[in-house]
């Protein structure tokens, strides 16, 4: 018996069937819609891109420092 002619469960969902568990969106980086498998990216090259930013430091939190020293309080 092929794979072709193999039973398939009633119950399993065909991928017409299946809902996406997040809605597409625009892709951070370049604008166009987001795919399941790189998400919330457009591609791996477009998740690889703002990786290499957040590692690089173009990413960054700012931080508030204060005038104040430790000891003074």
């Amino acid at each position: 018996m092929s794979q072709d002619d193999t039973p398939k469960p009633e119950f399993a969902a065909t991928p017409a069937d299946q809902q996406p568990l997040r809605p597409a969106r625009p892709c951070p980086n370049c604008g166009k819609m987001s795919v399941a498998d790189s998400y919330p990216f457009c591609s791996k090259r477009c998740r690889m891109v703002d990786l290499n930013r957040w590692l690089t430091g173009a990413y960054a939190i700012p931080v508030v420092e204060d005038d104040q020293d430790d000891d003074e309080v």
